[in-house]
């Protein structure tokens, strides 16, 4: 072959052959995941809801929309049901197995209703609708009826007062509670008339029995969110008169509710006590109440989902440092059996069959986000959704488990994104700091608009996530070891991280950014000033800068005396001053920028404007402070969610690997903001 025609064969080769792409910010804005997957009572079929994200230049601003399809046995059988714009929510099965329920607000509905659609064909119906909306329901085993939750309407004669003008507000009084309804449902499929139980409390959970002639429902004292965080307590009732028959005296927060077969027992995710941060034991007690029995007490691991499988046996989602697995417990005792084994996908959820042999499945991996599994009672997962088949053509950055110790000896653990398509070390580093701190990072899909790991990833990044101490998934010891030493421990395990990842030669500590949401903005604006000379640049998101107004401010004072500072704030002054961001401010040398949702109720916008104020008038590095209107705890809506992840990249970038010194002007490049092609409109 001549030299010219060698060439062309190249070029030939060249222009067929396809070339993978980097993950963009624009691709965190087309990453559909699923959020809620149901199993068929027959275990044939699993209805699912997709979250399709809108498109921040090309549709209205808003929440990602969410779908219902159904999918199984097999993969090639995926259709939707009810696509496009529209929100589903909170799906499940008719009992027969011919109709699949759903919440949402359609046509001319001012509030969410509860709807059916048949499986073989037909448009959705109305079932049910109430004045107030629909919060949860449940169907009855036999079909027969439907209980629901609806918050109490606003007084008449305060609204006939508004209208008029007079709109002054009593803070947090006047309380509207949630309350349980029962409705008889006809042949027709339609509910009738609903009867309000008359229960004292404000509802959550409703779950029947076995037999359809109780109800286990979750009551707060009150509707605050502190209470329903601390106080809920699962009560037993007679589903016709509202009789409570038991009460199960769990102590702290609870989780995921469910009844034995037999209606004997009541299965439970609940804290060990009052001070344990995470609704993480695994619990059994009896149907008619009283103290519940932690199955495995000395378990250094969390439950997050659960279902009972057989009359004495239960399974749930554990979740064991980064790993996860399935695993069955028999009640009465004995020793735990893994289903399927922890080093695939990460596990979020399960739901079962009727007959326990089957189960719908959510979990991802570091290559995909999360998607729909089937379980056919052996130890296989199999994957049934692909949602997102243009990843297939995106490099991905390459995802390690690391483990290091502390300098006290405490082992921590966290996930080491390397950079795409790098060489050798040492590299800038991005440090993600997860919120709770009752949270934790699983090995799976971990790229978010808050947490755009593979994005920096492809800008040349190494990105860290640790598990610091007070995470989950390591029992109530470890998550617990964060309490009453706000800023101590747990953010110099992330000094120690970062330590440990540059003694391996793959980042550079002098050149290393830190973020995080919530908790981890605390951890944002501690290492922006307390900790000062070990980070170039840190972005802090709806995050703690004073401990001493943030509990005058926020709606969980309870949670953040009894799980988190462990004294109030009269009992030690001094430690709140000390242990809050602005108390070194002094110290502040790394370029700060701040988010915040303007309506946020947990961590109050004034907790970013203190840090601000405090930072801006001292004048010694940079400090940046965005709003975002209408946003509260976390940005839902996609402009502000693409501002918030643009910002985030580019601020790293500016002050990490690039020039750093005048902030970058606060008007984002829309034709770069995306670091993609754009589309042609006109934002």
């Amino acid at each position: 072959m001549t030299k010219t025609a060698l060439l062309t064969a190249l070029l030939v080769l060249a222009a067929g052959a396809s070339v993978a792409a980097d993950f963009t910010v624009d691709d965190l804005f087309r990453t559909r995941l699923v959020t809620e997957a149901r199993i068929s009572p027959d275990g044939e079929m699993i209805a699912y809801v997709l979250s399709v994200p809108r498109d921040p230049y090309a549709d209205d601003d808003g929440p990602a929309w969410q779908e219902l399809h159904v999918v199984g046995p097999e993969p090639d059988r995926d259709r939707a049901f009810i696509a496009g714009e529209v929100s589903v929510s909170k799906i499940a099965w008719t009992p027969d197995g011919r109709h699949i329920a759903f919440l949402a607000k359609r046509g001319d509905d001012e509030h969410k209703a509860l709807y059916t659609i048949p499986m073989d064909g037909g448009e959705a119906r109305q079932m049910l609708s109430h004045a107030e909306g629909i919060r949860e329901y449940a169907m009855a085993p036999d079909g027969s009826r439907v209980t629901f939750l609806v918050k109490d309407a606003e007084d008449e004669t305060r609204k006939k007062r508004a209208e008029k003008g007079f709109k002054a507000e009593a803070f947090e009084e006047n309380p509207r509670f949630v309350r349980v309804h029962v409705a008889d449902v006809g042949p027709d499929g339609m509910a009738g008339e609903p009867r309000l139980l008359e229960l004292a409390g404000s509802a959550t959970q409703p779950v029947w029995s076995p037999d359809g002639l109780k109800l286990a429902v979750a009551l707060a004292p009150t509707p605050s969110v502190d209470d329903g965080i601390m106080k809920r307590r699962v009560h037993v009732v007679d589903a016709a008169t509202g009789e409570v028959l038991g009460v199960v005296e769990t102590a702290g927060k609870i989780g995921k509710v469910a009844w034995s077969p037999d209606g004997s027992h009541l299965a439970l995710i609940a804290a060990a006590h009052e001070n344990d941060p995470n609704a993480g034991r695994l619990m059994v007690a009896p149907a008619t109440g009283g103290a519940p029995r932690d199955l495995r007490p000395d378990w250094t691991g969390d439950a997050v989902a659960l279902a009972f499988i057989s009359k004495k046996t239960v399974a749930y989602v554990a979740h064991e440092n980064l790993e996860t697995m399935l695993v069955r417990q028999d009640i009465d005792g004995g020793k735990p059996k893994i289903v399927v084994e922890s080093g695939g996908p990460a596990l979020r959820s399960i739901h079962f069959s009727g007959d326990g042999k089957h189960a719908a499945v959510i979990a991802d991996a570091p290559d995909h986000a999360r998607e729909v599994f089937a379980w056919h009672g052996k130890n296989k997962l199999y994957r049934l959704t692909d949602s997102n088949p243009w990843l297939a053509d995106v490099d991905l950055a390459r995802q390690e488990v690391v483990r290091f110790p502390a300098r006290d000896g405490l082992e921590i653990d966290g996930l080491f994104l390397h950079p795409l398509n790098a060489g050798p070390g040492p590299h800038p580093l991005v440090v993600m700091v997860h919120g709770g701190p009752e949270s934790h990072y699983s090995d799976g899909w971990i790229t978010r608009y808050v947490t755009p790991g593979q994005v920096l990833a492809a800008r040349g990044f190494a990105v860290f996530y640790p598990n610091y101490r007070g995470s989950t998934g390591r029992g109530v010891d470890f998550s617990m070891a964060s309490q009453g030493d706000y800023g101590g421990g747990e953010f110099n395990d992330l000094v120690d991280g970062i330590a440990y990842l540059a003694e391996r030669g793959l980042v550079d500590p002098d050149r290393v950014g830190v973020t995080g949401g919530s908790y981890g903005g605390f951890a944002s604006a501690w290492c922006a000033t307390a900790l000062s000379e070990h980070f170039k640049a840190s972005v802090m998101f709806v995050g703690v800068s004073d401990h001493v107004s943030k509990f005058g401010t926020t709606n969980i004072p309870n949670e953040m005396y009894l799980v988190h500072a462990r004294t109030w704030p009269w009992d030690n002054w001094d430690h709140y001053r000390e242990r809050s961001p602005i108390f070194h401010a002094e110290k502040h040398r790394t370029p700060l920028l701040i988010m915040h949702g303007k309506d946020d109720p947990r961590v109050h916008p004034s907790q970013s404007l203190i840090m601000y104020r405090y930072l801006k008038t001292l004048d010694q590095a940079p400090v940046r402070l965005v709003w975002y209107p209408g946003e509260g705890h976390g940005n839902r809506k996609a402009a502000a969610r693409l501002d918030y992840a643009s910002r985030l990249v580019r601020w790293m970038e500016h002050y990490v690997t690039g020039s750093g010194g005048e902030m970058p002007t606060f008007d984002l490049d829309l034709d770069t903001a995306r670091l993609g092609e754009l589309h042609e409109e006109t934002p």
